[in-house]
């Protein structure tokens, strides 16, 4: 049987994720996402034509690959069908391809509009969010106030929670943040609207996705990254959600005992968007060249991202945190006009204030000045690459199994079969 594979984030998230689910999901039975919403946005390249996922699972561009939103997801209706309407005109096949959890919680109009509310309320302290109403339908759901896409299927019992849970949200849009109530009535309308477009995707996911890991081949893919974890990252400015291995388990249902290996993505350099600490940025013309060779614009809000050296910090926490097996370094062609490469291997505290922080820690490697794009041979790579490279696995104590050489799915090295490890 094909080992089933946990895939996350080393870092703050944009680390290639869904380029690396879609190679693996070649060989992949089911891919199934477990957490975040529509605040992450995975870019893959497919014949030259640029697809950007935010909810549905990576896997859903093979034929045969069933694509499961678990649980820990949260909805918005709206983002969803815009991403289904998309595949579909682009000849993407989601009859029995697409399950989406019954117990998955919505995103309401009025969770945007405090969302935005509060990030203008905190002004320069705000902490970045996207403003899509991921936090405030969290809270709803820890709460227990929430309104799940199980709700919608029984019309009256839908309408009396969404009747208490606006008038709540009303209350704090119009007496706290002193902005406009929305209507309920309409949000009603529309809501069972669109749910009656997709609710032919919809399933009790639990045990499905269960009997799909018992035939092994399946992908859990994670959205942002493992310090943009709740418990676990750079708290406050973080998601809203578990962004590491409990997730996982909390996300889907999933039995721990049938994930066989952990893989974590790590760009070849680190990036941030948003707000929050970054030990290793570089504020200089440095970073920026690394930012405008890699492209470093969100997928999902069209900002610019913080660029630095690799944090070796950040990654070897990742690892303990998520158990992990190996590593699918991306992006090293980003680095392949550079003399010198840094690493970021260690620091003492952050001041959360100023993100301020002491005792900065680097080594440095000499660059390759070669091209790196589209190599699919690891002996094929520039000798100084294969010491960046080896240099990390030394550091971090774990083995780079996966090398991303560009963004089409063709362009990279795959030094294991990570279903067979």
């Amino acid at each position: 049987m094909k080992n089933n594979i946990f895939l996350i984030g080393t870092h703050w998230g944009d680390e290639g994720k869904g380029k690396v689910v879609d190679v693996l999901s070649e060989n992949a039975n089911a891919c199934i996402r477990f957490q975040g919403g529509h605040n992450a946005g995975h870019t893959l390249v497919i014949n030259d034509k640029k697809f950007i996922l935010h909810l549905i699972p990576s896997g859903i561009l093979r034929d045969n690959v069933k694509s499961v939103v678990g649980n820990g997801v949260v909805v918005s209706l709206d983002a969803l069908i815009t991403e289904i309407t998309e595949l579909e005109e682009n000849g993407i096949s989601l009859s029995n391809k697409l399950f989406i959890s019954e117990n998955c919680h919505l995103i309401l109009p009025t969770h945007i509009a405090l969302d935005q509310a509060r990030e203008r309320k905190l002004g320069k302290k705000s902490i970045g969010t996207t403003g899509r109403g991921i936090g405030p339908s969290y809270e709803d759901k820890i709460s227990r106030k929430g309104i799940r896409l199980l709700d919608l299927k029984n019309e009256t019992i839908f309408l009396k929670k969404l009747d208490s849970l606006m008038e709540y949200h009303n209350f704090i849009l119009e007496n706290y943040f002193k902005t406009k109530c929305i209507d309920t009535n309409s949000v009603a309308r529309e809501l069972l609207e669109k749910y009656h477009k997709i609710s032919k995707y919809i399933i009790d996911t639990d045990e499905y996705i269960n009997d799909l890991c018992k035939q092994g081949g399946v992908v859990f893919e994670g959205a942002q990254g493992t310090m943009l974890d709740v418990d676990h990252g750079t708290f406050p400015y973080v998601t809203s959600s578990n962004t590491t291995l409990s997730g996982v388990v909390s996300g889907t249902g999933a039995n721990m005992s049938l994930i066989k290996y952990g893989l974590g993505i790590t760009k070849a350099y680190s990036t941030r968007v948003g707000h929050g600490p970054f030990p290793s940025e570089l504020h200089n013309d440095i970073g920026q060249k690394i930012g405008k060779i890699g492209g470093e614009i969100g997928a999902t809000t069209g900002r610019t991202r913080r660029c630095g050296w690799l944090d070796l910090k950040v990654l070897k926490k990742s690892i303990r945190l998520n158990n992990l097996s190996g590593i699918a370094l991306t992006k090293i062609d980003v680095l392949d006009n550079f003399d010198e490469i840094s690493i970021c291997v260690d620091y003492g505290s952050i001041n959360y204030e100023t993100f301020e922080v002491e005792n900065l820690k680097f080594i440095k490697l000499p660059g390759w000045n070669e091209s790196t794009v589209g190599i699919t041979k690891y002996d094929d790579l520039p000798k100084n690459a294969k010491a960046y490279i080896e240099a990390i696995e030394n550091l971090a104590d774990i083995s780079v199994d996966i090398i991303s050489t560009g963004p089409a799915r063709n362009e990279i090295i795959q030094k294991i079969n990570i279903f067979d490890a």
